[in-house]
């Protein structure tokens, strides 16, 4: 099965540096960072490894990675 890759690195190449930056010098996007990372992994380790997970805990897992990744992309070019 083909894993798409949802890290920040992978979605937003531009802003390479820029999340870097935030993450050193931003509590806040260090806090969300980490919690987008944090559920990413587990979404990807699921797939990868055909764990078991409801479709409902997926779809949540998913949701809150999305509603992350808009806040730290509304940060990255604020």
């Amino acid at each position: 099965m083909q894993i798409d890759h949802h890290d920040l690195a992978h979605e937003f190449p531009e802003h390479k540096d820029r999340i870097h930056t935030l993450k050193m010098e931003n509590k806040h996007f260090a806090n969300l960072f980490n919690k987008y990372h944090t559920i990413n992994n587990e979404i990807e380790q699921a797939e990868k490894n055909d764990l078991p997970i409801s479709d409902e805990h997926a779809e949540t897992l998913k949701k809150q990675r999305l509603e992350l990744k808009d806040q730290l992309y509304a940060m990255l070019i604020s």
